[in-house]
């Protein structure tokens, strides 16, 4: 080939090579790596499935150091460089963070650009918080933002600001997402911090319509889930006379066969090394499965272990209603604060908690109607003792008024100690399953129910604390101390001599 010809070809693969954006992110960035070493950026695993699989919007739920923020703010980089008119905005959990972003992942990554581009797309204005560059496009970071008009959105740890400032989440929410014009790109990502707040419910919904393979509109999130392993560092070598703990190799042996996640000897040492370290919260800094980021590390928690194995053998999950079976419910009655009620099914060995309802401030007469509402075909009302108590004022007991309203109580007798009523909930436990859906707050009750934290001598107390989840966790308890009448009554044939027996007291023999 002629060297014109040569050159020509040379600057047309060239040309082709700076038209695609993965090729671009690869080969023209330079980061500040975890040790501190400026090297070229490289897309990991994670980080190159996530861009083959990009969607407009994106929730990121992750293990910690994968490098998403580095790819995401990359990403916008590029963006701006090799677009015009383009503004993104970067929102951080604090200032300090914000600004760490702007100079790590921004700044330093253009100033090692290759001199011909810094001079086709050049700084223009450069604050603290926002740089513009020549060919009208700019980047700011912020902690929350509700003007402007933004084409890239990235919102950084979000279940921390969700957890730790709701009101500033709810601000994002309603401020910052909502400057993006329909089809432009926003990118969520944080570990967990509990199943509460903007960032589990939007992970939620997310995998819901994952599952039921709907299809995604430019304005719903499509959900991304990166597990610990992925992270080809995270791994210690492991001799010969390393040994696993039983309850380690059972969860090792778990992932491989419900989750399809298979590790080497290194990465399960990586993994007993943090879990010696974090202990409970290594699930939220390193999970290994999206249900197990979201569980609560709840200290002084009464079910923390019932709720590890039902997690594990997937014991919350849809659970319809048997037909022909009757639905009982079990009852926490506040008198002036919340009503918790518990709806379930006793199918062989099994308890199925088929749904769950609580509100406050209600006469039994709302209640009777809820149960209308649900429609379930009813077997038997368990209540406390003390809803046989008189009220000052009607003079009539509870237990007297929902009977004229047509519900009958089966009264479940006080026990003496409530770490009995505690441990029979226990129990229970170990043969439930949870309806997902219509259980989950329930649920949520259940985890947090906890013992009292005594200050003065730095250790728990015996006794629960009692707070918003203390009505769903009692209601359970009374489920726990009662089920066993929800069984049907064994009828006994009676025998010959006892026929005789009756016949002779009744002619008074």
């Amino acid at each position: 080939m002629p060297p014109r010809h040569r050159q020509t070809t040379e600057f047309k693969q060239a040309l082709a090579r700076f038209k695609d954006q993965k090729w671009r992110l690869n080969n023209l960035y330079n980061i500040v790596n975890d040790e501190g070493f400026v090297v070229p950026f490289q897309m990991n695993e994670a980080q190159e499935w996530l861009y083959d699989n990009l969607h407009t919007y994106n929730i990121i739920l992750k293990s910690r150091q994968l490098g998403f923020t580095t790819f995401i703010d990359l990403y916008f980089l590029d963006k701006l460089i090799f677009n015009s008119n383009t503004e993104a905005l970067i929102i951080a959990h604090k200032i300090d963070d914000a600004m760490k972003f702007m100079r790590r992942k921004i700044r330093f990554p253009y100033t090692h650009l290759p001199e011909a581009i810094k001079q086709k797309v050049r700084i223009k204005k450069d604050s603290e918080g926002e740089i513009i560059f020549s060919n009208g496009s700019s980047i700011g970071v912020a902690t929350s933002a509700r003007s402007g008009s933004y084409q890239l959105l990235h919102i950084s740890e979000f279940a921390k600001i969700c957890t730790k400032e709701p009101e500033k989440a709810r601000e994002i929410v309603t401020g910052s997402i909502e400057t993006l014009a329909p089809g432009m790109e926003l990118f969520i990502e944080s570990t967990a911090e509990g199943r509460h707040g903007y960032f589990y419910d939007y992970c939620k919904m997310a995998k819901d319509r994952e599952l039921l393979k709907q299809p995604l509109n430019k304005q719903e999130f499509k959900f991304h889930f990166f597990g610990w392993y992925l992270k080809e560092a995270n791994r210690l070598p492991a001799s010969d006379d390393v040994v696993f703990p039983t309850h380690l190799q059972e969860y090792f042996e778990h992932l491989e066969a419900q989750e399809g996640v298979k590790l080497d000897r290194d990465q399960k040492f990586w993994y007993m090394n943090k879990v010696n370290t974090l202990g409970e919260l290594v699930k939220r800094e390193h999970p290994s499965t999206p249900e197990e980021a979201f569980e609560e590390s709840i200290k002084g928690a009464y079910f923390a272990r019932e709720f590890d194995k039902i997690r594990m053998e997937k014991r919350i999950t849809r659970v319809p209603v048997e037909e022909g079976a009757e639905v009982h419910t079990a009852w926490d009655l506040g008198m002036h604060d919340s009503t918790a009620i518990w709806f379930f099914q006793k199918i062989g060995k099994e308890i199925r908690l088929v749904d769950y309802y609580e509100n406050h401030g209600e006469g039994l007469g709302f209640y009777r109607d809820i149960l209308e509402e649900k429609g379930y075909r009813y077997g038997k009302h368990l209540a406390p003792h003390d809803i046989s108590v008189r009220e000052l004022g009607s003079g009539k007991s509870r237990l007297e008024i929902a009977e004229n309203l047509g519900i009958k109580f089966t009264i479940i007798p006080k026990v003496g100690n409530k770490q009995d009523s505690i441990q029979a909930a226990r129990n229970l436990l170990n043969i439930c399953w949870f309806d997902q859906e219509k259980t989950d707050e329930g649920i949520k009750h259940l985890e947090s129910y906890r013992k009292q934290w005594n200050d003065r001598l730095g250790t728990w107390k015996d006794a629960p604390l009692r707070d918003e989840h203390t009505h769903g966790a009692d209601a359970f308890q009374t489920l726990a101390l009662g089920y066993d009448t929800t069984s049907p009554k064994k009828i006994v044939k009676a025998t010959s001599a006892d026929r005789r027996k009756r016949w002779k007291a009744a002619v008074g023999m």
